[in-house]
């Protein structure tokens, strides 16, 4: 090759997978979305993370959306737990001492809740904290079972309720899935990712139709959601996200129309 034209073969090499890069992510895949409300695509790991076997038996014995999944999504499942549970910090409080099985069953539900999104990795928090029981919270002086506080980039649980919520999984009782939703929720009203556009749409739908006179009382004749999720409009994502999780096909016969925009913002698969 002439010398002279080795920068320029070079410039090409290193500039051409920046276009195409920035083509994709800022034309091809916006267009995408708002033609079918989904990436183009959610899971590809060059290397994927593997989970020790008594970590992989705490998923297949105790995690029951896990259990239900392709091997395929299994794997991409354990890499997502895997990469949680290296890249966020666990503390315990009041002497609680966190074990491996804590660990996983936490890094569970926020996967779960995430699965169908690309980006599941948020800059919201960076470290779980964990109390035997309800706690006196820094933010509001008052008693929680949990709560996620962004100033402290926290999502904190009283494990005793946290276990609860896992363990039960029809009562529409869920903390993970409550406190990870408002993680979601802050991170997707404010983020520039073409998926958090998705979860922004959505939720703007979810929250129009619902404030509708004759669906709102259809909501609260039904008693199908706690009262709490009529708080404010955080906690009526949060609770609802815990009956999707927690009782599907009710949920799915009872408000079908909400049960698939819920469905459509976290790009639900399963």
């Amino acid at each position: 090759m002439d010398n002279t034209l080795f920068p320029f073969v070079l410039l090409y090499l290193v500039l051409l997978p920046l276009i195409v890069y920035r083509v994709f992510f800022r034309v091809i895949e916006p267009l995408y979305i708002s033609m079918f409300n989904k990436p183009v695509y959610v899971h590809f790991y060059p290397i994927r993370r593997k989970l020790s076997q008594s970590q992989l038996s705490v998923l297949r014995n105790e995690v029951r959306f896990f259990a239900r999944l392709s091997p395929k999504r299994k794997q991409y499942f354990e890499h997502r737990v895997a990469c949680f549970i290296e890249g966020y910090s666990f503390h315990g409080r009041e002497g609680l001492a966190i074990s491996e099985a804590m660990r996983i069953k936490i890094a569970a539900s926020y996967v779960m809740l995430t699965f169908g999104m690309r980006t599941y990795r948020v800059r919201e928090f960076d470290k779980i904290i964990l109390y035997p029981g309800s706690f006196l919270s820094t933010a509001t002086n008052a008693m929680h079972n949990g709560e996620f506080n962004p100033q402290l980039k926290a999502v904190v649980f009283s494990w005793e309720h946290f276990e609860h919520g896992f363990l039960i999984g029809n009562d529409n009782l869920n903390l993970g899935i409550h406190e990870f939703t408002h993680v979601m929720h802050h991170s997707g009203i404010r983020s520039s990712l073409n998926q958090a556009a998705i979860f922004a749409l959505m939720y703007e739908k979810i929250i129009k139709e619902v404030k509708h006179p004759p669906n709102a009382k259809r909501l609260l004749d039904s008693n199908y959601f706690r009262a709490y999720a009529y708080t404010n409009e955080y906690e009526f994502l949060a609770v609802i996200l815990e009956n999707f999780f927690e009782t599907p096909e009710i949920f799915k016969k009872e408000f079908p129309e909400l049960y698939a925009n819920v469905r459509r913002m976290i790009n639900y698969t399963g």
